[in-house]
C-alpha cells in the first residue's frame, strides 16, 4: 500500500512549459514566415522564457 504512493514520481510543471515552449517556437517560425517581425520576436522571447524555465525546474527536480 505505502509502496504504490512512494512510486509516484515528483513532477514539477508536469512538462507543460516544454510544450508551450516548442508552441511558441512554432508560432514564431510561422510569423516570420510570413513577415511578422514583431510577432515573432515576440514568441521567441517567451520560447526562450519557457525553455529556461523547464531547465530550471528539472534541475530541481532532479536534485529532490
Amino acid at each position: 500500500m505505502f509502496e504504490l504512493a512512494m512510486a509516484t514520481p515528483m513532477q514539477i510543471g508536469g512538462g507543460e512549459f516544454l510544450y508551450w515552449a516548442v508552441i511558441f517556437f512554432i508560432l514564431a517560425i510561422v510569423a516570420a514566415a510570413v513577415g511578422a517581425r514583431g510577432v515573432a520576436g515576440i514568441s521567441m522571447e517567451i520560447a526562450r522564457i519557457f525553455v529556461l524555465i523547464f531547465i530550471i525546474l528539472a534541475i530541481v527536480a532532479l536534485l529532490l
